[in-house]
């Protein structure tokens, strides 16, 4: 009798402990954000989609700038508006600022080590310090203009020779290989993407690979459980192109110090910048971070610069109007066949509002890197729980005519930003391709200088028609989602003599 009346306290203990648990997550659910209902075990993702910028903006409209989303077992918060950005990325930043890291990018380690995904601590703090403070510094750019110089004649050599022979060039690979050269100069003093070397087809490969994998959605980051198998193949094919790139970084970083012990440690460029940081102790760092600080940086600046000059150059052609107004403002600051220098660009507002209009309508990285909660926290009376992927669709912030911001959000007006201090370092949140707040992108000011010139350079120099006679205003415009943003079809287009 008495273990029959246990086992009945139990049976009802248990009741009344699920019966509370399942009040009490109905309760909590009441705070997070509004969002879509969740199908069992998969949630959302169904309504995700191929292509979630659009999808996510989508969704947006009918349940709000700040919207919860279950995909897969991942509780995800979506921004969808410049003033809850700024709450994520200003306001609440210290508890917004580290990442949720993609099961593709624990490959080789890289999600540890990588700078743009670690925690901020004192490892982070010091690749952040050391890219502040050695790389990316005013100083070191202006020391380095004669380089974009030099890679930016290359670029116009290459554009003439098209020129000349009435050839289309690939917009987008051209500028991808005269961003690569330029910094595998800045860092190795060599040229990466001589047409010649077998070693820089290899690695362009390897750049593209990397980029796809990382883009493609994986089950292994909605369903932690499948990471031991990894169903889709991602992590270990992520891995096969981490460790072919770190291979050729540690090739070079071998004969880097051969060369040091023959004739010193004189720096001449950035990596001998860096190992002497790694000799003399002065910050953290040590030859695998190394590494990994240059495959994010050749990865990420090469596609993203790229990305957004093939945009620029598309919306330009797609709009004959707009190209005519930066041509005639160019011939009358820089002069008829002179080159553009980067301290030409300040006086060159109408060339500036151009590429704040393409990061504004094309954004390179569409969603950011994904940011996680490191705690409970209260935004817009809601509450975004601990452990919850944070995704801040600047896409939609882009494109967002739901308040004055943005008249005519989906048409390409350079003019919009004339006489508007607004930019893209992150204060007006509007507007922020390169995020915001303490992980903002640390590539910033190189990126912007290659875009002026790069972008200057084709306009001033040439005009453009699309191969084949195709009419501007039947261009492709279609994009396709990866950890950029790219173009669905190449642009491809003859520069004509002026």
């Amino acid at each position: 009798m008495e273990m029959i009346l246990t086992c009945l306290l139990c049976i009802l203990f248990t009741c009344i402990w699920v019966t509370a648990l399942q009040y009490l997550r109905k309760a909590d659910s009441k705070k997070l954000p509004p969002g879509p209902t969740p199908f069992p075990i998969i949630g959302n993702l169904l309504e995700v989609g191929a292509n979630p910028h659009r999808s996510l903006a989508n969704l947006a409209k009918k349940h709000g700038p700040i919207m919860t989303l279950q995909l897969g077992q991942v509780t995800t918060i979506v921004i969808s508006s410049s003033t809850v950005a700024k709450e994520i990325l200003k306001n609440h930043d210290l508890s917004f600022c580290n990442r949720t890291v993609p099961d593709a990018i624990l490959a080789e380690q890289h999600g540890e080590i990588g700078m743009p995904w670690l925690p901020v601590t004192t490892a982070w703090r010091s690749l952040r310090k050391i890219s502040n403070s050695h790389i990316f510094t005013t100083q070191k750019l202006d020391a380095n203009q004669y380089l974009r110089r030099e890679k930016i004649q290359q670029l116009l050599a290459h554009v003439q020779e098209s020129c000349d022979a009435g050839r289309a060039i690939e917009v987008g690979q051209a500028a991808f290989n005269t961003t690569l050269n330029l910094l595998s100069n800045t860092v190795f003093s060599i040229d990466l993407a001589d047409p010649s070397s077998e070693f820089a087809r290899e690695f362009k490969k390897l750049v593209w690979g990397i980029m796809e994998e990382a883009g493609k959605p994986n089950l292994n980051d909605y369903f932690p459980i499948l990471r031991k198998i990894d169903p889709q193949g991602i992590r270990r094919r992520m891995g096969v192109h981490f460790r072919e790139m770190l291979k050729m970084f540690d090739r070079l970083i071998v004969e880097r110090l051969k060369q040091r012990q023959l004739h010193g440690s004189e720096p001449k460029d950035m990596l001998d910048t860096l190992l002497n940081i790694t000799e003399d102790k002065s910050e953290e760092i040590d030859r695998d971070q190394i590494k990994h600080l240059l495959l994010d940086l050749f990865a990420a600046g090469t596609d993203t610069t790229s990305s957004t000059l093939e945009w620029a150059m598309t919306e330009l052609i797609r709009n004959p109007e707009t190209l005519s107004k930066a041509r005639l403002e160019l011939e009358q600051i820089i002069g008829k066949g002179n080159q553009i220098e980067e301290s030409d660009v300040s006086r060159l507002p109408y060339l500036q509002a151009i590429v704040k209009e393409t990061f504004r309508l094309h954004p390179p990285v569409p969603l950011l890197l994904p940011r996680k909660a490191s705690s409970d926290v209260e935004i817009c009376s809601y509450k975004v729980p601990e452990g919850a992927q944070v995704l801040v669709n600047v896409w939609a912030i882009g494109r967002d005519g739901s308040t004055c911001t943005w008249d005519d959000p989906n048409s390409f007006v350079p003019e919009r930003f004339l006489g508007s201090d607004v930019d893209v370092r992150g204060r007006n949140f509007e507007l922020i391709p390169f995020g915001a707040g303490r992980r903002i992108c640390p590539g910033l000011p190189l990126a912007m200088r290659m875009l002026y010139l790069m972008l200057g350079t084709l306009i001033h120099s040439f005009g453009w028609k699309l191969e084949g006679g195709l009419k501007p205003e039947m261009m492709d415009m279609d994009d396709k989602f990866g950890i950029t943003l790219q173009r669905a079809q190449p642009l491809r287009a003859v520069p004509v003599a002026l």
